[in-house]
């Protein structure tokens, strides 16, 4: 399932507005905050697909029957770009457990690169709701890889990709080489992919902008 928050007119749209735009862009703290808040958003609107139990609240005055999630999610990142994303994920669910994964394009040339993992920090995730952030999925290449390093920690009951700016390219992709109950949730996508597999107009490099550029 995708689900495209973009297609609907809320508050959402201006927290992406603001990440594309090119002079809010130059404030790194607002960049990374509206990264953090798109994060919020979609993890509001995931707790809608979790399992939920009935559990009784007692107040100063009594007993109340509420129905809450049955179980935390573990909430994966790809460095570095996922951390603010991540953050705004752990400020709903925030009793969940962490992961991160180190990925990035290792170029033989401008237009041809390999996905390399190097670092993984990752609790147990078997039979557990995963989900998995990276603000941009430009190819998709980057999240299958990352999918696989996580399983050597066990199988996850459900996949949830979390992504501020997705090419239609990239999400073919992730449907065809994740479960087929992955579900996608996106701020918005773009049609367009240079030949160096950035997305036009997307909003740049996340990680630079939110972290400053790296050699």
């Amino acid at each position: 399932m995708i689900y495209n928050l973009g297609q609907h007119n809320s508050i959402f749209n201006t927290f992406i507005s603001e990440l594309r735009d090119l002079e809010i862009q130059r404030d790194s703290m607002r960049f990374r905050r509206n990264l953090e808040r798109v994060g919020e958003v979609l993890a509001y609107e995931l707790s809608k697909k979790l399992a939920y139990e009935d559990t009784v609240v007692r107040t100063p005055l009594g007993e109340k029957e509420m129905s809450l999630v049955k179980e935390q999610p573990l909430v994966a990142s790809i460095l570095r770009a996922g951390l603010p994303m991540h953050h705004g994920v752990l400020n709903y669910f925030d009793r969940a457990d962490s992961a991160f994964v180190s990925a990035y394009r290792k170029h033989r040339n401008a237009e041809d690169y390999d996905i390399k993992v190097e670092y993984m920090a990752c609790p147990g995730i078997d039979k557990r709701d995963l989900i998995i952030c990276d603000p941009m999925l430009a190819t998709g290449s980057s999240m299958v890889m990352v999918y696989k390093a996580l399983l050597l920690n066990g199988t996850p009951r459900s996949i949830h990709v979390v992504t501020a700016i997705a090419t239609q390219e990239a999400i073919d992709y992730v449907r065809r080489h994740l479960p087929d109950h992955v579900q996608i949730w996106v701020g918005g996508i773009d049609t367009e992919l240079t030949a160096q597999s950035y997305i036009v107009p997307g909003l740049g490099d996340a990680g630079d902008l939110a972290y400053g550029m790296k050699l």
